[in-house]
């Protein structure tokens, strides 16, 4: 079906996809959870990617959550619970070929933030064309004080705009970043007021709709040359990487210390 119509997609679940003309909404709507992902939703996103990647005449695609949160992350209570007999390293690929649909979207993706943008979910924000936030929006990369390290390519997009700096201040130390702060490093573009989060977001999908649809397909190859290559290498290096962290015997020492309640004594290794 092209997109002469309205119709809605995959309302069952967590992750909804609306088709409204020309103009696309993909919504986190797990919100119990501040639209936390486990692998359910996980197959919902990359299957409603999908779904937008074949779709004809698309011209823009909104991406917002429902609740008081965008996404804070990864579902915890999640980790471990599946029944999946896949290695750590297939996972890994499975999720970064599922995200990595999104470069292969023509539209592009606009991401309306508030509350909550955590770990992965953060990261697969960035990976999108635009990011507006409310004044309440906080942005954290946690993942090291958890043993393991991003691995959605968000470090790579950090880097490209902001520099060694503040990916090291993030990365390493979990530093939460403000609506604020975000701003001032370019990682949203706008903030606004809550009640205004969506409907700026629509009106800036509506600007992108109308403009001629060669430029900007054309405008966004400009700039994803610019650094897609780099955030693919760094995304193979995560997956190498955190197949060995997964292993290691400091990943193994967290877990233990964790359950044991005690001080972990790391090696290194």
């Amino acid at each position: 079906m092209g997109v002469a119509g309205g119709y809605v997609l995959g309302m069952a679940g967590h992750v909804h996809l609306e088709i409204d003309g020309p103009i696309a909404t993909l919504t986190n709507d797990n919100v119990d959870k501040h639209n936390a992902f486990d692998d359910d939703m996980d197959a919902e996103l990359f299957a409603a990617l999908g779904e937008l990647k074949a779709l004809p005449g698309l011209r823009a695609v909104i991406w917002q959550g429902e609740g008081k949160s965008w996404s804070s992350g990864r579902d915890v209570g999640s980790i471990g619970a599946g029944t999946t007999e896949l290695t750590h390293h297939e996972l890994m690929s499975r999720g970064h070929r599922g995200i990595q649909q999104i470069w292969d979207i023509e539209a592009p993706i606009l991401v309306a933030i508030q509350g909550w943008a955590i770990g992965g979910s953060f990261q697969r924000a960035l990976m999108c064309d635009v990011r507006i936030a409310t004044p309440d929006a906080k942005f954290m990369l946690p993942e090291v004080g958890h043993g393991v390290i991003p691995d959605t390519g968000g470090m790579g997009v950090l880097y490209e705009m902001c520099g060694h700096g503040l990916v090291s201040d993030m990365v390493l130390t979990g530093r939460r970043l403000t609506a604020d702060e975000a701003l001032t490093h370019g990682i949203v573009s706008r903030i606004v007021e809550p009640d205004a989060l969506r409907s700026t977001a629509r009106d800036m999908a509506e600007k992108v709709a109308e403009s001629p649809a060669v430029a900007v397909k054309l405008a966004r190859k400009v700039i994803s040359h610019l650094s897609r290559p780099q955030i693919r290498t760094s995304m193979d290096d995560e997956l190498i990487y955190q197949t060995f962290l997964n292993k290691s015997d400091d990943y193994a020492e967290f877990r233990a210390a964790r359950a044991e309640d005690r001080q972990p004594n790391y090696r290194g290794s």
